[in-house]
């Protein structure tokens, strides 16, 4: 996903990127912010398993916390792996079969929704559906969601994984796939798909 400087969150997310790890009072110091709500972004991103914290022993004085970014926060930032990752999948397919290809998606779908299934997990039905908007948004797909009678759409207008989804377009059926087990329902329709040329956005008609 590529980080835009606009929000608070944003603007922290950068600067630890920039400098690897950070103090909460040099945070708020660079942002001109107060260290409370340095703390409460922190503490969200913790959460969320994009930042991660560490004691820093100095030569004098008592350790210190430092921030910095997670694996998965890492990945937040914008990165060009599609054409290698489309040839190396090409290769899997030559060597061991489509089967083996499948599998791959299988165990990224199995990954992301151990991720997800964390800020999921509390939330009613239709608050989760909001939910899966906001992760998805996170992660470079643009999502939003409306209301269509007692229906739910949630709209994607980027695909960050377009240039594969293209060759193997089997991957946007583990995204449906995985959408329904974390909302916990079959009722979920994949009505547009990017990859399939119909239309500028992926288009989910979400049942209760």
């Amino acid at each position: 996903m590529a980080i835009k400087t606009t929000s608070t969150r944003d603007q922290i997310l950068s600067l630890i990127k920039r400098r690897v790890q950070l103090t909460v009072s040099t945070i708020a110091d660079e942002l001109n912010i107060t260290e409370m709500a340095v703390r409460r972004h922190l503490n969200t991103l913790e959460r969320d398993g994009i930042v991660e914290t560490h004691l820093l022993r100095q030569a004098m004085g008592r350790p210190t916390h430092v921030y910095q970014l997670s694996h998965d926060g890492q990945e937040m930032f914008p990165r060009n792996y599609g054409p290698l990752t489309i040839e190396l999948l090409k290769d899997i397919v030559e060597m061991d079969g489509v089967e083996k290809v499948l599998e791959l998606f299988e165990r990224r779908k199995e990954r992301i929704r151990e991720r997800y299934e964390k800020r999921l997990q509390f939330g009613e039905f239709e608050e989760n559906v909001y939910e899966l908007a906001r992760l998805q948004s996170e992660n470079g797909y643009m999502a939003e969601v409306s209301k269509d009678g007692d229906d739910l759409i949630l709209a994607q207008y980027n695909c960050p994984i377009a240039d594969v989804s293209k060759q193997f377009p089997m991957i946007c059926e583990t995204e449906l796939a995985l959408f329904k087990e974390l909302l916990k329902t079959e009722k979920i329709q994949c009505e547009m798909c990017m990859t399939a040329g119909q239309e500028s956005h992926c288009y989910y008609r979400i049942q209760r």
